[in-house]
């Protein structure tokens, strides 16, 4: 095939040389060329604008985080998460999976049926303490925000301590939550025996709320951030009271091991406004660590928890407790060391 006037070597001297030049047809062509040329151009600048930054180099892959019940804060955070993930991480494919709570999280990272999941501090050192397969394989990402202990009566019991559940029918959560293993730490603190001295109730939080309104269970524990959706819900349509136990620190720190990752706290008035009437509630609080195994990617690792900590106002807009996760606490993530990719993005924010 007949190779056009611009591929062929030397064309436009050629021209010049037998005086065509400056003919209508030629400067037409050479109008025309030069229109390609600058379309060329800026198709170009435009793929390469559009085109993510560093997307060669960007990690790649399929991810699963392990988070919680559907109605709890976990679940939420993680669907946030996940939005945000999407346009840091543009060749990650994240996938979502519920679950019963930290301790079903944590044998999932185990198990290799997650990638990234979030756990109470108190249920890594459990599960650490009590020597679970291949424990020394965990590894934090970051230290979140903090689940507050909340003991739901309706608003006329005459429950005003834990001591007081004795003979009551208690939600205490389901087997492989978070709030079962507080749960019944906590009723043992108080002298009383989960299985003995009341009728424990193994359902999680989207049950317990409904078994109260129907009058089915006396009182639920719960374990979450503040506030969480299925407790607000409930206290806007059921009159309900949240129970103080600020009284049990001490003899939860008593019983030793993992229970001294719990410490005081305060429920602020306005965490649920028509349940505690203006009334801050003392009670116990718990750390939530972002967790994952020595075997994840580093650099996605790196990449996520970069996200966690970039996006906390973004996340922290819609669920209130993501407003704690902070820079200069994330690396307090006891029991559990920090993932090597985790401290290779702390060391790039370094002041």
């Amino acid at each position: 095939m007949p190779k056009t006037l611009t591929e062929r070597p030397g064309a436009w001297p050629a021209f010049r040389a037998a005086g065509i030049t400056g003919s209508p047809a030629f400067r037409g062509a050479r109008r025309l060329w030069r229109l390609a040329v600058a379309a060329a151009v800026v198709c170009g600048l435009l793929l390469w604008w559009l085109l993510p930054f560093g997307d060669e180099s960007s990690p790649s892959g399929s991810v699963t985080i392990t988070t919680g019940v559907r109605t709890g804060v976990y679940a939420r955070y993680g669907e946030l998460l996940k939005k945000r993930l999407r346009k840091d991480l543009p060749r990650v494919t994240v996938q979502l999976k519920p679950s019963a709570g930290s301790v079903q999280n944590i044998r999932r990272l185990i198990d290799g049926e997650a990638s990234f999941t979030i756990a109470t501090a108190d249920a890594v050192a459990t599960y650490r303490a009590e020597g679970g397969a291949d424990a020394h394989r965990l590894r934090a990402c970051a230290r979140l925000y903090d689940d507050y202990l909340q003991l739901v009566v309706p608003a006329g019991s005459t429950v005003r301590s834990a001591t007081d559940l004795a003979g009551k029918r208690v939600a205490i959560g389901q087997p492989g939550s978070g709030v079962r293993l507080i749960a019944e730490r906590l009723l043992t603190a108080a002298g009383l025996d989960p299985m003995r001295d009341l009728t424990p109730v193994p359902v999680g939080i989207s049950t317990m709320t409904t078994m109260l309104r129907k009058g089915e269970i006396d009182a639920f524990f719960w374990s979450g951030g503040l506030p969480t959706a299925a407790v607000s819900g409930l206290a806007k349509h059921f009159p309900v009271r949240l129970v103080q136990l600020g009284d049990l620190v001490d003899r939860v720190h008593e019983l030793g091991g993992a229970k001294n990752y719990y410490r005081a706290a305060v429920m602020p008035a306005d965490a649920y406004p028509t349940a505690q009437k203006g009334k801050a509630v003392k009670t116990i609080a718990v750390a939530n660590l972002l967790v994952t195994t020595d075997e994840t990617d580093r650099d996605l690792t790196e990449g996520v928890t970069r996200t966690v900590i970039g996006s906390r106002d973004e996340i922290g807009g819609k669920v209130h407790a993501a407003q704690l996760v902070d820079l200069r606490t994330a690396i307090y993530t006891d029991p559990l060391l920090l993932h090597e990719g985790a401290i290779r993005y702390y060391q790039s924010v370094k002041p």
